[in-house]
């Protein structure tokens, strides 16, 4: 696929691209490179993997409409590939970035450009690491700015910040990663979570490594909050000040009042924050929700609102977070979420649904005759862990190569079972393979998540590649194919990118295959994404011209 004449060709069908785009379409270009940088915190330093030299790496600022060039060339010694969390890629898969999904990773000493199109998108999303454990410092905000003359749906703010929420450890990531493989256990939890990088007055060594944001008194403020966390949903507040909710996962929602929020791994979400308050010092924290009976880190990061002219000697005051099991906060947060679904924003909700998928989420023991152990944990979806391949899955698809993969993952687990009932701690083993489903094109899809209480319940993000879809349902139990779907909302449910599925709990969403080309699902917890809590979808072409994959991403290497 390198040969001269591939190349020339490809060069030949993005010039004709190029050529069409429309006038008012604006170019911007990056150049991210993949560094190793030593970097200190808590009173430990250690090399890490950047983008730039930079953690976190640098914000793309883009308006809807553009198209985007990111040229990545990988320095470091890991195999890299980067993921733009949120953007549909329509027609693109080429520039999705999932390593061995959509595209071999960058070899160390190579480049790849990234090149794609921000089309019906505005809001924040960011960008990450999509291989290995890597995300733990290689990721950033994607900022989309709406079109020119078009204003938010809510009071501009004064100013706007990044607040990015995230995991640090002392030692080497991807060692502590290859320590687990060989036990077959999971690896050590972080040692303390980050608020931009920097873990706040709570940690040792916090002088040099707490972030600070200056307000005025009177004016509004929108914070664009990403959790770019590996394995931690985070419960996140300001002291004395309520927010505002405006957007999630880039897609604008009713706006409501909270004196905190939950974000899940993956999960974007926008607020405004009036600085009417006392003048003063202010904590912005961050901590764990976790309602199962699991290890996790349990620290809580902090960074400060400044009040302009107040001095910093003043001590800041801490938030009441909700505490970490606060599964009543969890639900009834969820639930306030509403898409705006206005004329100019409306929810277009798939009312019939063409194909019904149900998919169970599992944790379980295969045997391991490397692991010291004799046996490894592992996550499944149907009782299935997915098996990375070796090759690109868009790249098997499109060339039609035999062997990497497998159409028949099932619509639903073929011996079902009283899901969340009592502890299951028979017949622990998954089948392994490389399945996937086959969707027709413009089909509707409605899909049930459901956790088990295989070896133990807990909540799981989800993230789906290629589409945003609408939460139109979620439940504690077992889902009831029967009674629950009357309690759907189908009006205005919200639009994500990564939803939890609650505790022991069950999730619905819905979506139309509008996409063609081969999407990556998958737990946002980089635990259980390595242990086999992913599949894929395999997107058919349509019968239009626009409905198949983009003549440009025929040849992307």
């Amino acid at each position: 696929m390198a040969k001269s004449f591939l190349a020339s060709l490809l060069l030949f069908f993005q010039i004709v691209w190029f050529i069409s785009l429309p006038a008012e379409a604006a170019i911007k270009k990056y150049q991210f490179d993949i560094q190793v940088k030593n970097v200190s915190r808590l009173c430990h330093a250690k090399p890490i993997v950047t983008v730039n030299g930079m953690f976190p790496g640098p914000t793309v600022y883009i308006r809807e409409g553009d198209r985007v060039l990111i040229n990545v060339t990988n320095h470091a010694k890991y195999n890299m590939s980067i993921h733009w969390h949120g953007l549909k890629q329509f027609r693109n898969g080429w520039a999705d970035g999932p390593a061995y999904i959509t595209q071999c990773p960058i070899k160390t000493g190579h480049s790849y450009v990234y090149d794609f199109n921000v089309t019906g998108q505005r809001g924040t999303l960011w960008w990450h690491a999509h291989i290995s454990w890597l995300r733990a410092t290689v990721y950033g905000a994607i900022v989309i700015m709406p079109k020119q003359g078009t204003p938010f749906p809510f009071p501009q703010p004064h100013q706007e910040t990044n607040i990015i929420l995230g995991e640090w450890w002392n030692n080497d990531v991807e060692e502590l990663v290859k320590q687990g493989n060989k036990l077959g256990l999971p690896p050590n939890a972080s040692d303390a979570h980050t608020i931009n990088g920097k873990p706040g007055p709570l940690f040792p060594c916090y002088e040099k490594h707490t972030y600070a944001m200056e307000v005025e008194q009177g004016k509004t403020y929108l914070l664009r909050i990403i959790n770019a966390a590996l394995n931690d949903e985070l419960f996140f507040a300001i002291a004395g000040h309520n927010m505002m909710v405006v957007e999630v996962d880039a897609v604008y929602t009713k706006p409501f009042s909270t004196n905190a929020i939950l974000i899940a791994p993956g999960q974007t979400t926008n607020v405004l924050v009036q600085a009417t308050q006392a003048p003063g010092r202010y904590f912005m924290a961050a901590r764990p929700f976790m309602d199962a009976l699991l290890p996790i880190d349990n620290k809580t990061a902090t960074a400060i609102l400044q009040y302009k002219g107040v001095p910093t000697t003043v001590l800041p005051i801490l938030p009441q977070l909700p505490v970490p099991d606060d599964t009543d906060f969890a639900l009834s947060y969820n639930a306030k979420l509403r898409s705006l679904n206005s004329p100019q924003f409306p929810a277009n909700v798939p009312l019939k649904v063409d194909r019904h998928l149900f998919y169970t989420i599992g944790l379980g023991i295969n045997p391991c005759p490397t692991c010291i152990n004799g046996t490894q944990l592992i996550a499944s979806l149907n009782n299935i862990s997915f098996e990375m391949p070796q090759i690109g899955l868009l790249q098997a698809h499109f060339f039609n190569i035999k062997g990497v993969f497998r159409t028949d993952f099932p619509d639903k687990p073929l011996t079902p079972f009283n899901y969340t009932g009592a502890p299951l701690t028979a017949n622990l083993a998954a089948n392994i393979g490389t399945r996937v489903s086959k969707i027709t094109y413009n089909s509707t899809v409605e899909l049930v998540l459901q956790d088990t209480n295989l070896l133990t319940v807990e909540s799981h993000p989800f993230h789906l590649h290629g589409y945003n879809f609408f939460v139109v349902g979620t439940g504690i139990g077992n889902f009831d194919p029967k009674e629950d779907p009357a309690k759907f909302n189908l009006v205005d449910p919200p639009e994500r990118n990564t939803v939890g599925v609650p505790t022991g709990g069950w999730t619905a969403i819905r979506f139309r295959a509008n996409n063609p080309g081969v999407w990556f699902m998958h737990c946002h917890l980089e635990l259980h994404t390595s242990w086999g809590l992913k599949t894929a979808f395999v997107v058919e072409d349509g019968k239009g011209a626009d409905q198949t994959r983009n003549v440009k991403e025929h040849f992307p290497f």
